[in-house]
């Protein structure tokens, strides 16, 4: 069961692009890192899905 799902996230800071059509999918269960020089976009990407998991939860408390 896919607990994570980002598909072709792109994210710009005014006219810098700072990632760019990411994809990827975490199975529950799995352990999964993240890896990349700074400023990457580690953090933008792990906040954009963290909001997304609270809004979920707050939606619908069985999903948490």
């Amino acid at each position: 069961m896919m607990i994570i799902e980002t598909e072709n996230l792109t994210k710009y800071y005014g006219k810098i692009r700072g990632i760019e059509n990411l994809s990827f999918s975490i199975e529950k269960g799995e352990i999964f890192g993240f890896l990349g020089p700074n400023g990457a976009g580690k953090t933008t990407t792990i906040r954009k899905d963290l909001s997304c998991l609270l809004l979920q939860s707050w939606k619908n408390p069985d999903r948490a």
